[in-house]
């Protein structure tokens, strides 16, 4: 075996330029690697084609650890790179090993190797994972006293190279660095030598794995176990982008029929617009106080919009003269069981109604959004700080307070809602499920689903029924589909529970709340180990029923390929039979491990038996 070293730089001060001849076989003698290598070391010429026109590489030889030689190519230019890099290449390539070497009292050939020739040679180390050692060979002077050794000293750093900056080049080269104060036995032999030779004990061992192993008893017979292909991916069930905001923005400007609120100009008394009561008591705790006044227990945090702000007599919000209507027919036709009138008394409030109550519907957490919007209608940043503070207070934002992530998270889009859910305030709706009283409110209903949008809105009994019957749907799968509407989030707790949540959601037509059934089945039944799955009571074969029953296409497919991934656990169930043809034979044909492995599985054992019985007993 062989170990084949490169030595790019010179130890001397100056090294040789382009137009000097290389190095004489008395210089290479003094050289740090012909110094570790020793009086075996043979001179012969370079084995290179490119050698012939540009012979920059000094080639010797000699023998280490007995029997392995080691061939060293050895150039002290620099400007080889640069005027043949053809060649270099090719040396590199064969390369096992690579020291690059300077001189501590030359900084401008350190300077031009770190700046010029370091980046080139950086990508092809990488690439190939060649060791690299990088040495500083050479003493530190000193101006006013004898050669310093100490890699510490910073008196001659003017004209030498010192520590750090070696230091830095070996970190991005990837080398190991070392400093030999001289060329002496003590440093090259100690210090240089021990480091490469473990370089080459490495590159030996490498060699030796490499090689093909020659063992005294390889015969045809040895056996080999079959390889087990690894079994396929299972397809990804993907699920929509949320549109909660988008959702609610709608339930703002189209769900005028649904609104029990509406808002009046104090100097005009002109209609601004129309709300929902429970949106906004969701929001807000001021509007809560506003609206339900007594009946609440809530307080506000800061001082209420209601009353005097900042003790001068302007005030934001007041119910109108009278306070709650009910049943006051408006424009559209539609009675409502309960009218909130309420004045807006501050004139940039008023200004910019629309605008508040979206940033309200989309979630109270956009206030980047909304301060665009205001100073594109305001056109005054004055005024867009007074009317920023003044919605502050509105949805109960303490004053001064900042807009960090970590407290946008109480607040962020479909958390705002959490408080209605199954809560009784503003209620205007009953679902009956199998005995339970399940609260509910028309306007997130309608925006949420477009089935409830069409039974609540069109000539249907449930339009002018209090109370709704739910048939077919257990009371806690519909609880959880109640619970995504007002929270757009579902976490079943088992895989049956997600199964029945998923026909709910397809029997409303709620596609993205049916996908994320879909992966809380795909991930309870993937984290459950091979004996478990064995032993369960829970029948995969009669979930893809239901799946392809209820059109979760992407749970079908999934439930396929889970089946044939685990192959040998479900075939043995008496469920196995209830597949259908084309479905037994997409499993067949996914099966994992699939029939050819266990083909040869059986012929290796068999062959291994035999093997057994022909082997002498003695032996």
């Amino acid at each position: 075996m062989s170990i084949h070293i490169v030595a790019l730089g010179s130890e001397c001060p100056g090294g040789v330029g382009p137009g000097e001849e290389i190095m004489s076989q008395g210089q290479l003698q003094g050289g740090l690697l012909w110094s570790y290598l020793g009086h075996g070391a043979l001179v012969g010429p370079c084995d290179l084609e490119s050698s012939l026109n540009n012979p920059a590489f000094m080639e010797y030889t000699s023998r280490v650890f007995g029997d392995v030689t080691v061939v060293v190519r050895d150039c002290p230019s620099w400007d080889l790179l640069d005027s043949d890099w053809a060649s270099v290449r090719k040396v590199l390539e064969q390369a096992d090993i690579l020291v690059i070497k300077y001189s501590v009292t030359d900084k401008l050939a350190f300077q031009q190797v770190r700046n010029g020739y370091a980046p080139r040679l950086r990508p092809l180390l990488r690439h190939w994972g060649v060791p690299v050692i990088l040495v500083a060979v050479g003493a530190r002077l000193n101006d006013e006293g004898p050669p310093c050794t100490c890699p510490l000293c910073a008196s001659d750093w003017s004209s030498c190279v010192p520590h750090s900056e070696g230091l830095q080049l070996s970190r991005d080269l990837g080398a190991t660095y070392l400093e030999l104060p001289s060329l002496n036995h003590v440093f090259v032999g100690r210090y240089f030598g021990s480091v490469l030779e473990y370089f080459m004990i490495q590159c030996l061992k490498h060699k030796a794995k490499e090689r093909p192993e020659k063992r005294r008893g390889n015969k045809v017979n040895d056996l080999r176990p079959p390889h087990l292909e690894q079994p396929a991916r299972l397809p990804p069930i993907r699920v929509e982008e949320s549109s909660f905001s988008q959702d609610m923005q709608w339930l703002l400007e189209r769900g005028v029929q649904f609104a029990d609120v509406a808002f009046y100009a104090s100097d005009s008394g002109k209609e601004l617009g129309w709300a929902h009561a429970s949106v906004l008591c969701a929001v807000s705790p001021y509007f809560r106080q506003l609206l339900l006044g007594p009946k609440t227990r809530e307080r506000p945090q800061s001082r209420c919009v209601c009353r005097e702000r900042d003790g001068g007599p302007h005030s934001l919000l007041s119910t109108w003269d009278g306070g709650i209507i009910d049943d006051m027919p408006r424009s559209d036709g539609h009675a409502t069981g309960r009218l909130s009138r309420l004045v807006v008394k501050d004139p940039l409030l008023c200004m910019c109604l629309w605008e508040t109550l979206m940033f309200i519907y989309r979630g109270a957490w956009e206030w980047e959004h909304l301060q665009e919007a205001l100073e594109e209608k305001l056109k005054n940043s004055l005024a867009v700080a007074q009317l920023m503070e003044c919605i502050r207070s509105l949805i109960g934002k303490e004053r001064g307070s900042r807009d960090t992530p970590s407290a946008r998270a109480a607040q962020l889009g479909p958390q705002t809602l959490v408080n209605l859910f199954n809560s009784p305030l503003y209620s205007d709706v009953i679902f009956m499920v199998q005995g339970s009283v399940l609260p509910a409110h028309r306007a997130v209903l309608v925006a949420r689903c477009d089935v409830m949008a069409a039974m609540f809105s069109g000539k249907y009994a449930e339009a002018r029924s209090r109370v709704v019957p739910i048939h077919g749907v257990s009371s806690d799968a519909f609880l959880s589909f109640l619970e995504y509407l007002y929270t757009d989030s579902c976490c079943p707790a088992s895989v049956l529970q997600a199964m029945a949540v998923l026909v709910c959601a397809e029997m409303y037509q709620v596609k993205r709340l049916q996908h994320l059934c879909e992966v809380c089945v795909c991930a309870y039944l993937q984290s459950m180990p091979s004996r478990e799955l064995a032993s369960t009571g829970i029948s995969v074969v009669r979930l893809l029923r239901r799946a392809k029953c209820h059109n979760a296409e992407q749970l079908y497919v999934w439930l396929l390929h889970f089946i044939a991934n685990n192959y040998l656990i479900f075939s043995h169930k008496p469920d196995f039979l209830e597949l259908s043809e084309e479905e037994r034979e997409q499993v067949e044909r996914l099966r994992w491990p699939s029939r050819g492995y266990l083909q040869e599985l059986s012929e290796y054992q068999q062959r291994r038996r035999k093997l057994r019985k022909s082997r002498c007993i003695v032996m």
